[in-house]
C-alpha cells in the first residue's frame, strides 16, 4: 500500500504534525456536537489525553502543556478521538461540565459575522460563568 494510501485508508493511526510540531485538535461536545474551541497538541499532549482520558493541549503562547480545565476546573473528559483523512487533524469528542471558554461561554464560537457585513461581528451566545470566578 502506497504512503498515502497507508494514511488516507490504512487503520495505524499515525498522527501527522506539522513542521512546528504541532497538530489541529477540535473539542466538541459528545452529546450536542457544538464546537467547543480548536487548540493544538504536541506528540507529548496526545500521547498524555490518550493516556489519561482529560484534554491535553500545547500552548502555542506560554509554550508549555496545559491540561484544560487545570486553572478553571472546566474540564475535558474525551470520549472518542476522529482522525481526518490525512491524519493532520483531530477531533476530540468531549464530555463536559461548565463553558469552555476562558471568557465565559460554552464555546469559543460565541461571535458570528452580522450578515451583509464583511467587518461586524454579532453575539449567538450568552455567558455562563464568571470568568473572574473560575481563573483566580
Amino acid at each position: 500500500m502506497a504512503a498515502d494510501k497507508k494514511i488516507e485508508e490504512g487503520l495505524e493511526f499515525t498522527p501527522r504534525f506539522g513542521s512546528d510540531g504541532l497538530i489541529t485538535a477540535i473539542s466538541q461536545d459528545a452529546r450536542t456536537g457544538q464546537v467547543l474551541m480548536v487548540a493544538y497538541m504536541n506528540a507529548e499532549a496526545l500521547k498524555l489525553t490518550i493516556e489519561t482520558g482529560n484534554a491535553v493541549f500545547f500552548s502555542r503562547s506560554r509554550q508549555k502543556l496545559w491540561k484544560k480545565g487545570e486553572q478553571s476546573g472546566h474540564v475535558q473528559k474525551v470520549r472518542d478521538i476522529l482522525v481526518d483523512c490525512d491524519q493532520d487533524c483531530l477531533i476530540l469528542k468531549v464530555t463536559v461540565d461548565q463553558g469552555q471558554c476562558h471568557v465565559g461561554y460554552d464555546s469559543c464560537f460565541y461571535r458570528q459575522l452580522k450578515k451583509s457585513s464583511a467587518t461586524d461581528l454579532e453575539l449567538n451566545a450568552k455567558k455562563t460563568y464568571d470568568p473572574a470566578q473560575a481563573y483566580k
